[in-house]
């Protein structure tokens, strides 16, 4: 069985996808893209919510892959120069 330092190394890019994150009522946090089509994702919190979100669009963008259907444009544009990332940072709400 072939282990990951047998491989040949993978080229990989990224690009950065926009995520649209809406608070439930119920608690927890729903996320989905402008960038991804069919991308939703649901966590505890921002950052959980986010992880499963980041999960989901490289599954989706597998999925196309392999069915050889069309890429969303996000994924088809190539990167220039660093991205610039938001990221959440929990914040205490008082005692």
């Amino acid at each position: 069985m072939a282990s990951r330092t047998d491989r040949p190394a993978e080229r990989v890019e990224e690009t950065v996808i926009r995520l649209h994150m809406e608070q439930l009522e119920t608690g927890g946090y729903v996320a989905t893209s402008p960038d991804v089509p069919g991308l939703v994702a649901q966590g505890r919190t921002l950052a959980e919510t986010a992880e499963i979100a980041q999960d989901v669009a490289r599954k989706i963008l597998e999925s196309c892959i392999e069915n050889g259907d069309p890429l969303p444009a996000v994924f088809r544009r190539r990167r220039r120069g660093p991205p610039s990332l938001c990221v959440a940072v929990g914040v205490p709400t008082g005692r």
